[in-house]
């Protein structure tokens, strides 16, 4: 079958941390083209999910500098089915040292977990899970660059991270 397309492409970002500005074009543009969005938590306010949604559905969850709308509105971790593959979407608490011992206790059985929370870009396979933390696309306060990140589904999951302004600002 000429011309189908078989894999998802699911657009990962955390930490945004932006109050009353709009995501940056360089941003968007990325993230054009994916089939959904995934948030881990520190957006701040849901505007920012308003706005991603104008690109593709977005699931996210609340991170622990979130306002009080976002709190209400969106729950700390979901699982989701993409495929054949369960996804954990979580954004991470306390200090770096130990992130993914922490996140996987949340959850039970899934194929992959995307967190958030270090600012910091991780792609780790441990237990038979993959980790995947896409860094922060606005905030260098944790982080030497900005980065986002892809997840191709397909017959697996290939993860893949993008610097911000960077060398590597292609999407594919």
């Amino acid at each position: 079958m000429m011309g189908v397309k078989s894999e998802l492409l699911i657009g990962v970002i955390a930490d945004t941390h932006l109050v009353g500005a709009e995501i940056p074009v360089e941003v968007k543009e990325l993230l054009n083209g994916t089939d959904m969005i995934l948030h881990a938590g520190d957006i701040l306010e849901m505007s920012l999910v308003h706005e991603l949604s104008k690109i593709a559905p977005v699931v996210a969850v609340k991170g622990n500098m979130d306002r009080s709308d976002v709190m209400r509105e969106l729950p700390s971790r979901r699982v989701i089915e993409v495929g054949d593959f369960k996804i954990g979407l979580t954004h991470g608490s306390d200090g770096p040292s130990g992130i993914v011992d922490r996140v996987l206790k949340e959850f039970d059985k899934v194929d992959c977990i995307v967190f958030g929370h270090t600012h910091e870009p991780v792609i780790l396979e441990k237990e038979g899970v993959l980790f995947f933390n896409p860094g922060s696309p606005t905030d260098k306060i944790f982080a030497k660059r900005n980065s986002l990140g892809f997840l191709e589904i397909d017959e697996k999951i290939v993860p893949r991270l993008v610097e911000i302004g960077g060398a590597d600002s292609g999407r594919r």
